[in-house]
């Protein structure tokens, strides 16, 4: 058995047992446009559910009073008449009511973006055996589920009754004390985070229970770190630092996102930021458990990536600005990346350096080192620009939250200059911003590194209390204050409303707040 192989069979052995709990629906519900989105009322109890006989065209919408990932069950029996014909219905899940209540035209459904139409989660199915009960097979993630009735037949109608949700998570809500009581918006703050990484822990730390459902290292980095903090589910997080070591390239890179079914294999994606964070899971793993064990098991798997990267290094020491590499850091698509990535790199040769001397490796913690000075060096020459006091990225000399998000996180400027770099960010306010929830957490930890602990919090209230407001039972995938109906893939059926990369709220909360 080689290495990767030993890999995988250890990252077997740490597969969760999933936690199982039934939930039924509270109410239902009638959707309506309400000032700028939609909106919904309360019809009645969901009690009332078993007692409405429904014919071809009736809908119904339930609620299930917050979010869940799970399988639905139901009954189905037949009323008024003997069921000569099948029943056919439909059925439509959402996250929010905005995936029920929208008719999404042809056009927005089969936009030309990554994402496919096949995410919307909605089934239509025929019933031959009345009365049933049904168990549908796939997992859905959702709060609201609306019947509609397509069809029975003129000679009989149906009720349905006895509608749960079998809930799953590899981890227990239950087992969490609430914060105590630091500000009221705080508080709701943490729980919906923590609430937000439950329903992605799963078989693995997925990046979004309804969409896509995979295993990526730039979430699983950020849900590790929130995990620390409430549930310190270690086993979860060496599962997937195993698969990802186990499924690594022949040139030993680690894929950015793994499909963990029917058997681990890594996308075709390789991001240049996402695998060196592969590096920095590790670096926080070890932090958190001191596992010494695990961290000379994954020690050259992890240093590989980093010498993966320097291959892109120029003579200057500056990664060159080309279009022939993929790098994440945010969705903004006008933003250069060549000075976030240069960031990257060098806040993640810090962590190994201060790995490799905690495990005796002189050779690796003295490349490291220089690579440090050299990089910095390099990104002080030709990044940083005196005159508007910022760092500019690529050939257009672009000036980006993103770039100064990064290169301060690298620590190149003393954290003084750092903290007026933020100020001045912050003040400034470049028009390359930041898109996604995963640049505002490493936006969070920037104000915190460099000693704007006041600023960090209310930066957590404004953005992700922004969520809050709008009924968030879990935060999103990705939120623009400015334009909170936007969706990058044409339709909000597709967006995440339950994503891993916005879950570390809990995070910063609980461990510099919460004590």
């Amino acid at each position: 058995m080689d290495t990767k192989e030993i890999f995988l069979t250890k990252a077997e052995v740490y597969k969760p047992s999933l936690c199982r709990k039934e939930t039924a629906p509270i109410a239902m519900i009638a959707p309506f446009m309400g000032a700028s989105d939609w909106e919904y009322k309360k019809i009645c109890d969901a009690a009332e559910l078993s007692s409405m006989v429904l014919g071809k065209g009736d809908k119904i919408c339930l609620d299930f009073g917050d979010h869940q990932v799970g399988y639905l069950h139901f009954t189905i029996t037949p009323k008024e008449g003997l069921p000569d014909a099948p029943a056919y219905i439909k059925l439509k899940f959402g996250e929010r009511i905005c995936e029920i209540a929208e008719k999404f035209s042809q056009s927005d459904v089969s936009a030309a973006t990554s994402i496919s139409s096949s995410w919307i989660q909605e089934e239509s199915i025929h019933i031959d055996i009345l009365p049933q009960r049904i168990s549908l097979p796939r997992r859905y993630a959702f709060r609201f589920m609306e019947i509609e009735v397509l069809d029975t037949s003129p000679y009989y109608k149906i009720t349905i009754d006895n509608v749960l949700c079998e809930s799953v998570s590899a981890v227990d809500m239950d087992t969490i004390k609430p914060c105590g009581g630091i500000d009221s918006t705080l508080d709701k703050i943490d729980s919906i985070s923590i609430k937000t990484m439950a329903e992605c822990a799963q078989d693995v730390f997925e990046d979004g229970p309804k969409r896509d459902r995979r295993l990526w290292i730039g979430d699983l980095r950020l849900e590790a770190l929130a995990d620390y903090e409430t549930f310190q589910n270690y086993d979860l997080v060496k599962r997937c630092m195993y698969l990802f070591a186990g499924t690594a390239n022949e040139d030993g890179q680690v894929g950015s996102c793994l499909y963990v079914q029917p058997q681990p294999v890594a996308d075709r994606i390789y991001l240049f930021d996402y695998t060196l964070l592969y590096v920095c899971c590790l670096y926080d793993y070890y932090m958190e458990t001191k596992d010494m064990p695990f961290l000379k098991e994954l020690w050259d798997t992890a240093y590989r990536q980093i010498e993966i990267a320097l291959q892109r290094v120029d003579e200057n020491g500056l990664l060159p600005d080309s279009k022939d590499w993929d790098c994440f850091i945010d969705w903004n698509p006008n933003l250069n990346k060549q000075a976030s990535a240069q960031g990257v790199l060098i806040y993640t040769l810090k962590r190994a350096k201060e790995l490799a001397n905690i495990l005796g490796d002189t050779a690796r913690a003295e490349e490291s080192d220089r690579l440090i000075r050299r990089l910095s060096d390099s990104a002080l020459q030709f990044l940083w620009d005196e005159t508007s006091g910022f760092f500019r990225s690529g050939d257009q000399r672009q000036i980006s939250w993103a770039s100064q998000i990064w290169l301060v996180l690298a620590e190149i400027l003393d954290p003084q200059q750092n903290a007026a770099l933020l100020k001045r960010l912050m003040k400034t306010n470049p028009k390359i911003n930041m898109v996604t929830p995963y640049l505002h957490h490493y936006f969070v930890e920037a104000l915190l590194a460099s000693g704007l602990k006041e600023e960090a919090f209310l930066h957590i209230k404004n953005y992700w209390g922004g969520m809050v407001k709008e009924g968030a039972d879990c935060f999103y995938e990705i939120y623009d204050p400015q334009n909170p109906l936007s969706s990058p893939y044409g339709t909000r059926a597709k967006n995440s409303y339950c994503h891993a990369w916005s879950s570390t709220p809990c995070y910063f909360i609980r461990k510099y707040l919460d004590k």
